[in-house]
């Protein structure tokens, strides 16, 4: 690790728990005393660090505990998913503080949707009472990284480089970061759940499917946020299927949530959605349960490829398809097509519809920007 120089990379290392106590910084740091005793002091009279309770002791004074002060401004953080989304207000360690969610059309374009996310952002604020960090935003589409806009979405009409942070950053007064909301369901498994997996797979199958990769503790979105978009993998059986992109036989046409309403609907059997397609399963209905079985050996199929590649410890399966039939059918797959060596310590898991989590993913996103040393050190310039 580079010697931390600054304030900001001290708070750094507290934050993530690598060191607890000034002489743990001065350890690692390779600071004077007095240097070290002089940027505590700016983060402190920041309100970023604060001093508590007293670390064990083996013999001798007992260090005072450092710790990254989480309660001094909160995040606020929305999922927005094809005809729902949630909105919550937490604290920078991510505990929800108030939430609020319902029905949405992400089709009808960003604006609509946009204001209403705005609206009840405007109403947590005011119950947090807090000053607001960041915004972050969860979205069903492919966004180029470092980009608060969404890029050529097959889900999202409308949304195609629409300024997302420029419509609520000035109503706020934060920074505004946007991701996939694969990316950030599987940035929020592996910080609340998973911290200790060196590679994480998460797929998101709702109305379409689509993948989050967690690689050494940090999503990996290829160079332009088109990694895990393994939706648009086609299937060589399935040339009849039409995909929201365009092309023939993209596994989202074949066996995400959408493609199985329309297939209950041709049975007579009216279904609008990923989430209709749950009810019906749910509700034991005999075509839904047998049509979730073959999506999920189908998505099992492209899974064995991935798992062979990324080799990863957890597969978690979320979305509004993340049942246990579904993921029973993937698991039948996976396991009998993917290499044994890549599957003897891997875990499949049921990790719900995923909206929490892309909340929490999200909070975890603006958190790591807006305290990242080089932003810390900026803001702590401005101060003086």
């Amino acid at each position: 690790m580079t010697t931390p120089t600054s304030a900001g990379e001290l708070l750094q290392l507290v934050r993530t728990g690598q060191a607890s106590t000034r002489k743990a910084l001065l350890e690692r740091s390779g600071l004077s005393r007095s240097t070290l005793t002089a940027r505590l002091e700016q983060l402190q009279t920041a309100g970023l660090l604060a001093e508590g309770g007293q670390e064990d002791s083996t013999g001798g004074r007992p260090a005072r505990q450092l710790c990254f002060d989480d309660r001094h401004a909160v995040v606020l953080a929305a999922s927005i998913d094809t005809t729902h989304a949630e909105a919550a207000v937490t604290d920078l360690a991510g505990r929800v503080l108030a939430r609020r969610a319902g029905a949405v059309r992400v089709a009808d374009g960003p604006e609509p949707v946009l204001d209403r996310i705005a609206e009840w952002f405007e109403a947590l604020r005011a119950e947090a009472a807090r000053p607001v960090c960041g915004v972050g935003i969860s979205v069903p589409g492919p966004v180029e990284p470092g980009r608060a806009r969404v890029t050529q979405p097959p889900i999202m009409p409308g949304w195609d480089g629409y300024p997302i942070d420029a419509h609520l950053g000035a109503r706020f007064g934060a920074p505004v970061l946007v991701d996939n909301d694969a990316n950030l369901m599987a940035l929020g498994e592996h910080r609340a759940r998973h911290p200790e997996s060196a590679a994480l797979v998460v797929v998101k199958a709702s109305t379409g499917i689509g993948a989050g990769l967690v690689l050494g503790g940090e999503v990996y979105r290829g160079i332009d946020g088109g990694a895990g978009d393994i939706g648009h993998i086609r299937l060589p059986d399935h040339p009849e299927a039409r995909c929201p992109c365009g092309s023939l036989g993209c596994l989202a046409a074949v066996a995400g949530g959408g493609a199985l309403a329309a297939k209950l609907t041709a049975l007579g059997l009216p279904t609008e959605s990923g989430s209709g397609v749950r009810d019906r399963i749910t509700a034991g209905d005999p075509a839904a349960v047998r049509l979730a079985e073959v999506a999920g050996r189908q998505v099992g199929a492209v899974l064995a490829t991935l798992v062979c590649v990324v080799n990863p410890g957890v597969v978690v399966i979320a979305g509004d398809l993340a049942e246990p039939h579904f993921v029973a059918g993937v698991r039948e797959v996976l396991y009998r097509r993917a290499l044994p060596r890549a599957t003897q310590n891997l875990r499949v898991e049921i990790g719900g519809r995923g909206e929490g989590m892309a909340v929490a993913g999200a909070v975890a996103m603006v958190v790591d920007a807006v305290f990242a040393p080089a932003e810390v050190d900026r803001r702590l310039a401005a101060r003086v």
